[in-house]
């Protein structure tokens, strides 16, 4: 008796609760106030004309560049994968959003059968619809859609973010190019000067101007130089294979585009223009806040939570009663004997009412385990901004602490370049000995060392930058096209 009579008030509520709407689900909000620092503490980029951080590639004026990150962007697995992602998240919005209308089903069947000997076989027609709803009035089916739609916005800004990490990858990889065409440049002028002076120093000694010493330590000097020149051309080739991975770009062309940066900043003279040239400088707000929009993986963070809150909304709402409707409508025919019988049949119902009374608790494990993850996605968008406010903090540093050095490398790398050219030609009249000279060049060829190595550091830096600061990317990007609305891009393998 007194089972029944608990039955019966959990029944009643039940139905209370039905009627006037009186239960609901309580959906955390999400705290999402992750308090970033008021202003920036490192210097921003200045002493340039900014432009829009999505056409900075671009206003470089680099086709080349340009080229590799497009190919990069069509044949990359990360990109295809971020792609998958997308299509799979929005597959899981249609079908989340479908558990909220009504089903319809048909069915069709065909039975012969023989109930006595005596009588004649019968054969049984039958086509029918039959259909079903629940009704989600505690919200649990909705919860479940806004969960799946959250997942799809994020997976979206998870493409932009995949392709900005690519076009990073690559544009540090083609300045390593660069820069590693830049200090072959430099190896194989000093190799082809030393070896110009071990000769030199070959034909003293045999006038009797020279002594074996000299002689030895000029043919040393060739000999390293040497090495380093051909160390320094398997770098670059190293660096020409990792852009053919990355590009899917024939390693002919990808070679012919680098060669042609090569000639075109060969030498000394051709460095120091380059790093004397102005460029374009990337748009930073000056409010960090606004990093917070322009970030793909902070809004797909962002996203995940909100997804985790409707999660918990659904496990919350699971805990409550379920109500749903059922009905069918058929037409079927019977024939033996060589007469038909129509049996046409249709319902409305059962009106189901499911109450959870005794599951072993594991409804409120999973709204346990739905809250623990709800949590965990909000301590991951915390962490996930402070990560992109120090990200751009860094960059900010190392592109002020390489523009700092620019201009005084140059001096150096020049002031040197003009001391060796007077020792060289002190040496060559007799005036400066074989020690001196190869001094003045170890020092000179330092300082172009130093140069180059600047411009790859300061352009790593830039390229960090970008990364650090999104990408240009904005929270209304258009989501990608679909694998078969891609157009065909020519010129990529």
């Amino acid at each position: 008796m007194t089972n029944l009579s608990y039955l019966q008030r959990v029944a009643g509520g039940s139905l209370l609760c039905l009627l006037l709407g009186a239960c609901a689900t309580a959906v955390p909000t999400a705290a999402l106030d992750a308090k970033p620092p008021p202003q920036w503490h490192s210097p921003l980029p200045h002493d340039g004309d900014p432009v829009k951080l999505s056409q900075w590639w671009r206003a470089q004026g680099d086709a080349a560049l340009v080229q590799f990150i497009d190919a990069a962007q069509a044949v990359s697995p990360t990109i295809a994968s971020a792609r998958s992602r997308i299509e799979q998240a929005r597959a899981a919005r249609v079908a989340a959003g479908a558990a909220l209308a009504p089903n319809l089903n048909g069915t069709a069947s065909l039975a012969r059968s023989s109930a006595q000997p005596p009588l004649p076989a019968g054969t049984t027609t039958q086509i029918a619809l039959q259909s079903s709803w629940e009704l989600d009035l505690f919200g649990a089916n909705r919860a479940l859609r806004d969960a799946a739609q959250a997942r799809l916005e994020g997976a979206a800004a998870g493409w932009h973010d995949a392709r900005t990490a690519v076009a990073a990858e690559v544009a540090n990889q083609y300045y390593s190019a660069r820069s590693c065409a830049t200090l072959l440049d430099v190896a194989e002028a000093d190799a082809a000067s030393r070896a110009e002076t071990f000769r030199l120093a070959q034909l003293s000694e045999r006038a009797g101007f020279q002594a074996p010493a000299n002689v030895a330590l000029a043919g040393a000097s060739a000999a390293e130089s040497r090495a380093r020149a051909t160390q320094q051309d398997a770098a670059c080739k190293t660096d020409v294979k990792a852009l053919v991975a990355l590009t899917g770009i024939a390693e002919p062309e990808v070679v012919s585009r680098l060669a042609q940066a090569r000639r075109e900043e060969a030498g000394a003279g051709a460095l120091t223009a380059l790093a004397a040239r102005p460029e374009p400088v990337m748009a930073v707000a000056s409010v960090p806040a606004r990093l917070l929009a322009q970030r793909p993986d902070v809004f797909a963070a962002e996203r995940e939570v909100a997804a985790a809150s409707a999660d918990l909304g659904s496990a919350q709402a699971q805990r409550f009663p379920r109500l749903s409707l059922s009905g069918s409508v058929g037409v079927a025919n019977f024939r033996t004997g060589g007469e038909d019988t129509r049996l046409n049949t249709w319902s409305i119902g059962p009106v189901a009412l499911t109450v959870p009374i005794f599951d072993g608790g594991r409804l409120a494990a999973n709204q346990a385990a739905a809250e623990a993850r709800y949590g965990e996605a909000v301590a991951a968008y915390h962490g996930k901004v402070r990560q992109a406010v120090r990200e751009v903090e860094e960059a900010l540093v190392s592109l002020q602490g390489a523009e700092a050095r620019r201009e005084d490398l140059r001096r150096a790398a020049e002031g040197y370049r003009a001391s060796f050219a007077a020792t060289e030609s002190r040496y060559k009249n007799g005036l400066a000995s074989l020690v001196e000279l190869e001094d003045s060049r170890r020092i000179r060829l330092a300082a172009e060392n130093a140069l180059a190595g600047l411009e790859r550091e300061r352009r790593a830096a830039q390229v960090a930058l970008y990364r650090a600061l999104g990408g240009g990317w904005t929270a209304d990007a258009a989501e990608p096209p679909r694998p078969e609305e891609t157009p065909h891009l020519p010129g990529r393998s």
